[in-house]
């Protein structure tokens, strides 16, 4: 590249996107030279909630991963990977995973090791000059769509008549969104403590959905009345999905399912098993499925590709939703995708507390992932201040209920790093420098 070329380059950017894009420019140079990129680094900070991983190499250029906003004692977990990857080139990425893959493990410790798969993407877009959608086969769509996820309106009831207006609400969001999915049953405690009674065990806490058991008659009725108050609202114009467990037992998920099939519901997801749940246990989904018309879904706490062999070969469900922050990054999302599009069964991905960074991974994977693709589930940056700590975002990020797919290199999204710096706390002080 002449000295021109780069002061034009320059010229037409600013700041620390000037940077990043001359560093890219620069390594993918060196690297079609014989140049070889190195990682010298990896570190992580607590950045409001979300873990946030940050891979440094020797050629200027550094990769980004995040962990879910209800993980940040994941730090220590990140930091013990680091020996492992120490100058291994970043954009070989699979020979990186190959060493750290299987010391990882479900929900929550796959995290870790999906937050470094990211940033490795990353910084090998950086290098290549690319978008990572190129690097993962291209792009089949020019915009993704997301439902709700993480935008969610208080309540002040739990009855038929409290959802109806809560998804009127949701229904009139600046987002557009085209698919809403609402907690219910044992995934909404509130539910099912709204009435006396709702299942014969007594309400348990501690872990995240901690009940379980076999629910009575009014329990059953109250929770149906509640999802047809909802359908009411939204009719044909907006799909519902149901977040649903896990806590169910299979003989109540079949009653259930089978009362909405009129209602033409998006998916049921994780009634049996789910959230931090460490096994998926397709036998039971498979005789669920089988039992109603009403699409099953689940997957959001499973690791690795592996672990959903039984759930895809046995065809236990209709619609697969790993976390690309927990399964083991986006390209082992995609690989999901892709068998799970071979045997006949949707992709619609969690990822309600996966932050900005988690956002861009998902964009980036969505736009490759194949025809069986849905919807992912929205993140936001939280606290607010999160908007102001990342550049590279659209401005509306959703428009009618989808996402633009962005060019930039990378997983397009950069720190503003003077802004960063004054949100990181005195022990990770140095993560930027």
């Amino acid at each position: 590249m002449s000295n021109w070329t780069r002061r034009a380059l320059l010229g037409s950017l600013s700041g620390a996107a000037a940077a990043m894009s001359l560093a890219a420019q620069q390594a993918s140079e060196r690297r079609r030279s014989g140049g070889k990129i190195k990682i010298t680094d990896l570190r992580c900070a607590i950045i409001g909630r979300n873990p946030v991983v940050r891979i440094v190499t020797d050629q200027g250029i550094s990769g980004y991963g995040q962990a879910e906003s209800t993980k940040p004692y994941l730090k220590p977990m990140v930091l013990f990977y680091k020996n492992y990857i120490l100058d291994e080139d970043p954009t070989d990425v699979e020979r990186v995973m190959l060493k750290i893959r299987r010391l990882g493990a479900s929900k929550p410790w796959g995290s870790a090791v999906s937050a470094i798969e990211i940033a490795l993407w990353d910084i090998a877009g950086q290098a290549a000059g690319v978008p990572v959608y190129k690097l993962m086969g291209g792009k089949i769509r020019d915009r993704v769509r997301v439902y709700n996820g993480a935008i969610r309106f208080p309540m002040t009831g739990h009855m038929p008549s409290d959802y109806a207006e809560n998804m009127a609400k949701m229904k009139e969001a600046k987002e557009g969104f085209t698919l809403i999915k609402q907690a219910v049953g044992f995934h909404n405690p509130r539910m099912m403590r709204a009435i006396p009674d709702a299942w014969y065990d007594e309400p348990r806490s501690g872990a995240p959905h901690a009940d379980r058991g076999f629910m009575t008659e009014r329990g059953l009725k109250h929770v149906i009345a509640c999802v047809e108050a909802m359908k009411k609202v939204l009719g044909d114009e907006v799909g519902l999905a149901l977040d649903a467990g896990p806590g169910w037992m299979l003989k109540d998920a079949i009653k259930f399912a089978r009362a909405l099939e009129p209602l033409n519901i998006a998916w049921i997801e994780d009634a049996l098993t789910g959230d931090y749940t460490p096994y998926p246990n397709a036998d039971l989904y498979r005789d669920l499925t089988v039992s109603t018309s009403v699409p099953i879904h689940t997957g959001e706490q499973i690791y690795l590709r592996q672990n959903f062999k039984d759930l895809i070969q046995k065809q236990a469900i209709d619609v697969v939703g790993p976390d690309p922050e927990d399964v083991g990054g986006i390209a082992e999302l995609k690989w999901i995708a892709e068998y799970a599009d071979l045997h006949g069964i949707s992709m619609a991905p969690h990822g309600i507390f996966d932050g900005l960074i988690g956002l861009a991974a998902h964009v980036q994977v969505a736009a490759a992932m194949p025809q069986n693709y849905i919807a992912f589930e929205y993140p936001l940056g939280q606290p607010d201040w999160w908007y102001q700590i990342v550049d590279g975002l659209p401005d509306p990020i959703v428009k009618q209920g989808f996402i633009d797919v962005w060019d930039k290199p990378g997983l397009g999204v950069t720190f503003n790093v003077q802004a960063a710096k004054a949100r990181l706390s005195e022990e990770d002080r140095n993560f930027f420098d």
